[in-house]
C-alpha cells in the first residue's frame, strides 16, 4: 500500500463528527459532564481562600459550613468526573465500532485490482491498529484536551479577577511555554507517522506468516522468520525511541518553564502578602490557579502530539475510505431474463493486468458458449485461463470488447446480481474458520435443511461429514486445515450445487481428489453441469474427455478448438499436452 509523504493535519479529525453526531445523546452528556467538572475545578480554588482567610479565624460555630462547601465542591467534582468518564468511553467504544464497521463494508466492496495492489495484512493492520489508536484518543486524548482548554482558559480568567497584578507577570511567561509546544509538535508528528508505519510492517509480517505456518515450518524456515520478525520490531522500536525521547523532552521542557514561571510569580506574591496587598487566602487561591492551569498546559504537550499520531491514523484511514472501486454497479442496472437461458459471449476481448500490463492476458478473445454447453479450457500456465474467470465474474473489466449474458453486456448489470446466477469452485477452495454446515451455507444462506443434505450428498461429502466430531457442526480450522484436500474440495463442490446457479465455473474442481473420490464427484458433477453452462479449466486432460468442446489456449488466444478426438487427430499443443500427460513421455 502506498504510504503519503506528507503529514496528516489535524483536521483530518473533523472526519469523525458525522460518527460523533450520529450517537449525539452521548456527545451531550460528556459535554454536560464535562462542564460540570471544569466547573467545579475551577472553584475549588475560591473555596480554599474562603476557608483559609474565614475558616482559621472564624469561631467554631462558623467553621462547619465553610467545610462543608468545600466537600459538596469535591462532591461535584467526583460525579461529574465519573460521569465524564462513563459518557467520553462509550461515546469512543461505539465511534470506533461504527467506524470499523464502515471501513471494513468499503474493503470488502472494493474491487480485484485494489486488493491485488494491497497486502490484506497491511489492510487488516489499518483496520486495528489505527481504529483501536482513534479509541484510546476519543476516549482519553480528545476529552483531556478539551478539558484542558477550558481549565487553562478558565484558570488564566481567575487569575486576573484574582490577582490581575500578579497575572500580568505570569502571562509573559505563556509564550516561552508555547513555543517549544508547537515546534516540537510538528517534529513530533512526522516521528510519530514513522513509528506507526513500521509497526504496521511488523503486523502484516507477522500475519503474513502466521498465515503460512505449514510452508514455514515444512522447509525449517522458523529461525529465519523469527529473525525477519525480531529485524522488524528493532525497526519500530527505534522510531518508537525516537518518537519517546521527542515526546519525553517537550514534557520536560514544558513542565520546567511552567513551574519555573510559578515559582518566580510566588516570590512576587510573597513580596504583596508582606506589603498587605493581598491575603494570604487570596495568594493561595492564585497559586491553586496557577497549579492548575500550569499543570493542564503541561498534559497539552502530551495530548497535542496524541492528537497529531490521532490524526496520521485518520488520515490512514481516510485514505482508504477516499479509494474507489472500479467496478461498480451502474446507475440504473439491467436485469437478467429469468429463467437465465445461459449462453456466454466474449467478443474480441482484451485485457491487461494492471500490474501486468505487458503482455497481454487476452488478446482480442472471442467465444461463444451456447445454453447448457460444456465448454473445457486447456493450455499451458499463463495462457489466459484463470483470466476468463475474472472476466466473468467482474474482478475486472475488459480494455476492449464486451462479455455479454443471454445478450445483455455484464457491465450493465449489477456485479452482485451477476455473481448471483454464477457458480465457482476454484482449484484451490477458501474455506472459513467456521463449521462445515456454515462453509457450505455460504453458497446459500437461507437454503434449507434438506437442500443442504442433498448438496452434501450430491458431493459425495456424506461419508467423511458424518465421521467428524460433530457432523456438520465441526468447526474445520482456519482455511479448513482439520480436513484432507480432497474434503475441502467436496465441501467447495457442496457449496456450488447448493448454490445451484445456472452458470458453472470449475477450475480443475477434482484436482485434488484421489481416484476413488475423483470418480464419485464428477458424477455429481456430471449431474450438476446437465443443462448448464459450464466453463472448466482442466490442467488434467482426463478430467474433459466427455466436454462438449475443447478450447486451447495460448498466449490469450484460442489456438484451436473441438473434441478430444479432433484435438488429437490435427496434433498440436493438445495432442503435445496429452501425450506428456497420458503416456508419460519425456
Amino acid at each position: 500500500m502506498p504510504r503519503p509523504t506528507n503529514n496528516a493535519p489535524i483536521g483530518s479529525l473533523r472526519t469523525l463528527w458525522p460518527l460523533l453526531r450520529k450517537h449525539l445523546g452521548l456527545f451531550l452528556g460528556w459535554l454536560l459532564a464535562l462542564a460540570c467538572a471544569s466547573a467545579a475545578t475551577l472553584g475549588m480554588p475560591m473555596t480554599f481562600r474562603v476557608m483559609i482567610d474565614q475558616g482559621f479565624s472564624a469561631g467554631a460555630s462558623d467553621i462547619d459550613p465553610i467545610f462543608v462547601l468545600v466537600l459538596a465542591v469535591t462532591l461535584v467534582l467526583a460525579l461529574a468526573s465519573a460521569a465524564h468518564y462513563f459518557f467520553i468511553s462509550l461515546l469512543g467504544e461505539r465511534i470506533v465500532a461504527d467506524l470499523r464497521a464502515r471501513l471494513y463494508a468499503h474493503l470488502i466492496g472494493m474491487d480485484a485490482d485494489f486488493h491485488d495492489r494491497n497486502r490484506s495484512s497491511e489492510l487488516v493492520s489499518r483496520l486495528i491498529a489505527d481504529s483501536e489508536l482513534l479509541r484510546v484518543v476519543i476516549g482519553f486524548t480528545l476529552s483531556t484536551a478539551v478539558r484542558g482548554t477550558i481549565t487553562v482558559l478558565g484558570s488564566f480568567v481567575m487569575l486576573f479577577v484574582t490577582s490581575p497584578r500578579l497575572a500580568s507577570y505570569a502571562l509573559l511567561g505563556i509564550p516561552l511555554t508555547v513555543l517549544p509546544i508547537v515546534i516540537g509538535g510538528n517534529r513530533l508528528a512526522s516521528i510519530a507517522r514513522s513509528n506507526q508505519d513500521r509497526i504496521a510492517d511488523a503486523n502484516s509480517l507477522a500475519a503474513e506468516t502466521l498465515g503460512a505456518v505449514r510452508t514455514v515450518q515444512a522447509h525449517s524456515q522458523e529461525p529465519y522468520e523469527r529473525g525477519r520478525f525480531v529485524a522488524a520490531l528493532q525497526v519500530a522500536i527505534t522510531a518508537a525511541g525516537r518518537r519517546i525521547r521527542t515526546q519525553a523532552v517537550m514534557i520536560g521542557l514544558g513542565i520546567s518553564l511552567v513551574f519555573g514561571g510559578f515559582t518566580a510569580v510566588l516570590w512576587l506574591g510573597a513580596h504583596d502578602v508582606a506589603a498587605h496587598r493581598i491575603t494570604p487566602g487570596t495568594l493561595g487561591q492564585f497559586l491553586f490557579y496557577a497549579v492548575i492551569g500550569g499543570s493542564s498546559i503541561g498534559s497539552l504537550a502530551e495530548v497535542w502530539s496524541e492528537l497529531r499520531r490521532a490524526a496520521g491514523g485518520m488520515g490512514r484511514i481516510s485514505e482508504l475510505l477516499a479509494e474507489s472501486p472500479t467496478i461498480v454497479a451502474p446507475a440504473n442496472p439491467a436485469s437478467l431474463p429469468v429463467p437465465l437461458r445461459g449462453e456466454v459471449r466474449l467478443e474480441n476481448v482484451s485485457f491487461r493486468y494492471p500490474q501486468r500490463p505487458d503482455p497481454a492476458a487476452l488478446a482480442d478473445f472471442s467465444l461463444c458458449i451456447r445454453p447448457g454447453e460444456t465448454v473445457a479450457v486447456v493450455g499451458p500456465s499463463g495462457a489466459g485461463k484463470s483470466t476468463l474467470f475474472s472476466l466473468l465474474l467482474r474482478f475486472h473489466d475488459p480494455e476492449a470488447g464486451r462479455i455479454t449474458i443471454d445478450g445483455i453486456d455484464i457491465r450493465t448489470l449489477d456485479p452482485a446480481a451477476l455473481r448471483a446466477v454464477i457458480g465457482l469452485v476454484p482449484q484451490q477452495p477458501t474455506l472459513f474458520a467456521a463449521s462445515a454446515r456454515t462453509n457450505i451455507r455460504y453458497g446459500r444462506l437461507d437454503a434449507s435443511e434438506a437442500q443442504l443434505d442433498a448438496a452434501v450428498h450430491a458431493a459425495h461429502a456424506a461419508d467423511f461429514i458424518a465421521a467428524l466430531p460433530r457432523q456438520l457442526d465441526t468447526e474445520l480450522g482456519e482455511r479448513g486445515t482439520r480436513l484432507s484436500g480432497g474434503q475441502q474440495q467436496r465441501i467447495a463442490i457442496a457449496r456450488a450445487l447448493l448454490k445451484n446457479a445456472p452458470i458453472l465455473l470449475l477450475d480443475e474442481a477434482t484436482s485434488a481428489l484421489d481416484a476413488h473420490s475423483e470418480r464419485a464427484v464428477q458424477q455429481a458433477l456430471e449431474t450438476l453441469m446437465h443443462g448448464r453452462t459450464t466453463l472448466v479449466i482442466a490442467h488434467r486432460l482426463a478430467t474433459v474427455l466427455k466436454a462438449d468442446r475443447i478450447i486451447v489456449m495460448d498466449h490469450g488466444r484460442i489456438i484451436a478448438e473441438g473434441t478430444h478426438e479432433s484435438l488429437m487427430a490435427d496434433g498440436g499443443l493438445y495432442a503435445e499436452l496429452a501425450r506428456l500427460q497420458f503416456l508419460d513421455l519425456p
